[in-house]
């Protein structure tokens, strides 16, 4: 059986052009560019909570980056480095091959180098720090919006939480949607470019990675606001729209999670500028709804269903409220 440091060494230990030093000492060395800040994030998956034990390891060791690739574009940060850390029930060395496949397949794609992390036994758990760039007082936070702001989202959003209730069994679909769902939930893309396109342009924006009435009200809150937000208007798949069950509809695309979708706010008159980021970023966007002053008798997110108010009995995911994601 492999030490921890061979497996390491076999598939963890790769060129690291953007760092000054990468994998092998006690820590890495890494200089950001004049005039940057540094932009820092970690995610932790763990099996049974947010991945099934027998999810192909090609396909988790790309999330497990891309989750954090997200956070990345929710900040409008480029991502430069990362760490990884490997809780595993044993040194099954055909797993790790697969899953670093994956891994340093999506590393490659957005030029970031895996320049330190560690690994132990224990029950499977993956954590993984990410580390960008943005320009100094250009970041997207979550405080910045302002009243007046439209609501945007990149993409399609619902997929994910269907791939997850039929995972579950708790909805069924034919083999071509199965496959369409499950290939979101597991081989999600981050919007990097769009969230560097938005630099200047956005004045918020988040990842919609819990659910899109719970992570539109992290925004509400950091920025003392609230926001309205029409149902009609959310981008769905042709799958999504042909999809009959209306109370599994709506639970997906407002607080199913999992899409890793940007969900940004800028004011009116930059809608132009967003529409040619959305170009510049191949990426759709959509209008979903309007920034408003805080009320204290209403929600923070509220939601029309062709002019009347829905009631949203759940926002979102919450690790501990909610027995598992996966």
């Amino acid at each position: 059986m492999p030490s921890e440091f061979e497996l390491i060494r076999l598939f963890f230990t790769h060129a690291t052009p953007g760092a000054t030093l990468g994998v092998g000492d006690d820590a890495a060395l890494v200089r950001a560019r004049p005039g940057m800040e540094v932009a820092i994030s970690t995610d932790m998956l763990v099996a049974g909570r947010h991945f099934l034990v027998d999810t192909d390891p090609v396909l988790l060791g790309h999330k497990a980056l891309a989750v954090n690739l997200s956070d990345m574009a929710a900040m409008g940060a480029t991502p430069r480095w990362v760490t990884l850390s490997l809780a595993l029930p044993r040194a099954d060395t055909v797993w790790l091959a697969r899953f670093a496949r994956g891994f340093m397949r999506l590393a490659r794609k957005h030029a970031v180098d895996l320049v330190g992390g560690d690994t132990t036994r224990g029950p499977l758990n993956i954590c993984v720090q990410i580390m960008g760039e943005v320009p100094e007082g250009q970041a997207l936070r979550r405080d910045g919006a302002r009243a007046g702001d439209d609501v945007w989202v990149s993409g399609m959003l619902g997929d994910a939480a269907l791939g997850v209730a039929a995972l579950k069994g708790r909805i069924r679909l034919d083999t071509r949607a199965r496959k369409s769902v499950l290939r979101k939930l597991n081989a999600p893309t981050a919007r990097v470019a769009l969230g560097v396109a938005l630099r200047g342009i956005a004045n918020s924006a988040i990842d919609v990675s819990d659910g899109l009435v719970a992570d539109l009200g992290h925004i509400c809150e950091r920025s003392h606001l609230a926001a309205q937000i029409e149902l009609e208007r959310l981008p769905v798949s042709s799958m999504m729209r042909r999809f009959d069950d209306g109370a599994a509809k709506r639970s997906a695309l407002l607080a199913g999670g999992d899409d890793y979708e940007l969900c940004f706010t800028a004011p009116p008159e930059r809608a132009p500028a967003v529409e040619r980021a959305s170009r510049a970023a191949r990426v759709r966007v959509t209008r979903i709804g309007r920034m408003l002053p805080r009320h204290r008798t209403r929600p923070l997110v509220t939601v029309l269903d062709r002019g009347r108010l829905l009631r949203i009995a759940r926002s979102g995911y919450d690790h501990f409220r909610n027995s598992t994601r996966a």
